[in-house]
C-alpha cells in the first residue's frame, strides 16, 4: 500500500482530493488530507474509507517531519512560500513531491539532493505552469520530428469568470488566491524579441498588453508574464526569434489595473494606519497634492492618472467604492493588504458563478519553404463557485503525477518541471477523458509575430 500525504485543503487541492480518493480503491493507497483548518479537510475527505483527515501546521517541523515520513508521496498544495521546507522534509524521510507552484532557486538547488536519494520532485504540475508545459512540449517536439525549423513561440493562461457571469465593469472575480492577483507582475517581466531580451517593469507591465481576438470567446488583452527567457533552455530553444509566455485578461481589465498599480495601492512593503478611515481618505493620501488643488477626489484622480471624467478606468474605480466613505475594515495594513481586503468583496464569486480558463499557445515553424503557426486553444469551464475550472485544471494534472510516481510509471529523479515525454503524453490523454483538451490548429502564416 503507497500512502499519499496532500497537504492543503483549499478550492484548489479540491479536485487533487477527490481524484486521489477516486483511484484509492484501485491502486491501494491511503489519502492523508492535512489542512490548518481540520473541518475543511474533513469536508474535503468526507469519510472515503481510504481517507483521513489531519490538523496540519506547516510551520510546527516536528508535525511536519512525521507526517511526512509516514508518506510515500507528498502533494503540496500549501501556498508556494511554504513547498521547500516540505521539500527539505521529503529528502530527510524519503518521499518523492509534487506541487503546481514555479521551481524557484532554492528548490532548483536540491536537484542532485533528491537524485541521490532517489527521489523526484516534480514542480510545475498545475495549470499554468503545467497543462501549459504539456501542451507546448507535445507541439514542439512533434515539430521536431519534422525537423520544422521553430522560430517563434507565444504560449499564454487567464484565469477568468465564465461570460454568463461576468457582471461587474472589471470583467473579472477572483477565482484563485486573491493576493497573487493583487501583486501579480511585481518585479520586472522578460521576453524575446527579434532575438533581443526586452524588458518591462512592474511601473508599465499593465499598459504594455497586446490586443487578441480568441475566436468565438472575444477581445482580450494579454501581458507578459514573468521571466519567459527562463524557459528557452528548459524548452529546449536555443536558437530562437520570438519568445513570450502571458497573462490573458477581459478587455479593459489592464488600463484599469495600471491605474491602481500607478496610485500605489499594490505595493506590499510598508504598513500604514487605516483605523477609523474611509477608502476616499486612503485616495486622498496617495494622490498628490498640486492634483487635488481646486478638485473634487473624482477629478483629482482623473487629473493624476491623465484621463478624462469619463473614461472607463473612472467607472472600474468608482466601482470598487474607492471615492466614497466606505470605511476599510482593517485597521492596519500594507496598501496591497488592503486593496486585497477590499477586492474580496468586490469581486467575490456569487453562488452559482462559474469560473473559465483560457490557454493558448502559438508556434510559428518554416518547413519546406513555407512559414506556418500552430495554434492550440483550450477553455475550460467551472460547475460553480465550489467545483471550479482552476481547481479541475490545477488539481488534475497534479493528482496523475501524483499517480504515475505511485504506480512506477515515471523514471525521473531529481528537480524537474513536466516537459518529458514520460509525463506529458499520458496525463494530455487522461485530461481528454475529464474535457480538458487542447485544439489544435496547423495553418500558412504570414502575419505578425504577436
Amino acid at each position: 500500500m503507497k500512502n499519499i500525504l496532500i497537504l492543503g485543503a483549499g478550492k484548489s487541492a479540491s479536485t487533487i482530493i477527490s481524484y486521489l480518493l477516486s483511484k484509492s480503491e484501485e491502486f491501494d493507497w491511503q489519502i492523508t488530507v492535512g489542512d490548518l483548518n481540520l473541518d475543511l479537510a474533513q469536508q474535503r475527505v468526507d469519510g472515503h474509507a481510504r481517507g483521513k483527515a489531519i490538523a496540519f501546521n506547516v510551520k510546527d517541523e516536528s508535525q511536519v517531519a512525521a507526517e511526512v515520513s509516514k508518506a510515500d508521496i507528498v502533494a503540496s498544495l500549501l501556498p508556494a512560500f511554504f513547498h521547500n521546507i516540505v521539500a527539505k522534509a521529503c529528502l530527510e524521510n524519503g518521499a518523492h513531491l509534487v506541487t503546481a507552484s514555479y521551481v524557484d532557486a532554492e528548490s532548483k538547488a536540491m536537484h542532485e539532493a533528491f537524485e541521490k536519494k532517489n527521489l523526484l520532485f516534480m514542480g510545475e504540475i498545475g495549470l499554468d505552469p503545467g497543462i501549459d508545459h504539456l501542451g507546448l512540449m507535445k507541439i514542439l517536439n512533434e515539430l521536431r520530428e519534422k525537423k520544422a525549423k521553430i522560430t517563434g513561440v507565444h504560449s499564454h493562461c487567464g484565469a477568468l469568470i465564465h461570460p454568463e457571469d461576468d457582471n461587474n465593469p472589471w470583467n473579472y472575480k477572483f477565482t484563485w488566491a486573491p493576493m497573487n492577483v493583487v501583486k501579480a507582475g511585481q518585479g520586472v517581466s522578460m521576453y524575446l524579441h527579434n532575438r533581443e531580451t526586452r524588458y518591462v517593469p512592474y511601473n508599465r507591465l499593465f499598459s504594455s498588453y497586446r490586443e487578441r481576438n480568441i475566436g468565438s470567446l472575444g477581445d482580450f488583452e494579454i501581458y507578459p508574464n514573468r521571466d519567459s527567457a527562463k524557459y528557452l533552455e528548459k524548452y529546449s530553444l536555443e536558437d530562437l526569434d520570438h519568445f513570450m509566455r502571458g497573462t490573458i485578461r477581459k478587455k479593459g481589465y489592464c488600463d484599469a489595473w495600471d491605474a491602481i498599480v500607478k496610485l500605489g495601492l499594490t505595493d506590499d512593503s510598508y504598513q500604514i494606519n487605516t483605523e477609523g478611515k474611509s477608502y476616499a481618505d486612503l485616495m486622498k493620501a496617495f494622490i498628490p497634492l498640486k492634483n487635488q488643488k481646486g478638485k473634487n477626489l473624482k477629478e483629482a484622480t482623473a487629473h493624476f492618472l491623465n484621463i478624462a471624467m469619463e473614461d472607463k478606468v473612472m467607472n472600474q474605480l468608482d466601482y470598487l467604492e474607492l471615492f466614497g466613505d466606505r470605511k476599510i475594515e482593517l485597521t492596519d495594513g500594507s496598501p496591497a493588504a488592503i486593496m486585497c481586503n477590499l477586492l474580496q468583496d468586490k469581486w467575490k464569486m456569487q453562488e452559482g458563478d462559474r469560473d473559465m480558463i483560457v490557454m493558448l499557445h502559438e508556434v510559428d515553424y518554416e518547413l519546406n519553404g513555407e512559414t506556418r503557426r500552430v495554434t492550440a486553444n483550450m477553455t475550460t469551464f467551472g460547475e460553480d463557485e465550489e467545483k471550479t475550472a482552476i481547481s479541475k485544471t490545477v488539481g488534475l494534472p497534479s493528482g496523475m503525477m501524483v499517480k504515475l510516481i505511485a504506480t512506477d510509471q515515471v523514471k525521473l529523479r531529481g528537480v524537474r518541471i513536466p516537459v518529458y515525454a514520460e509525463v506529458y503524453e499520458p496525463i494530455l490523454k487522461e485530461l481528454e477523458e475529464y474535457g480538458i483538451v487542447m485544439h489544435e490548429s496547423d495553418e500558412e502564416f504570414t502575419g505578425s509575430v504577436f
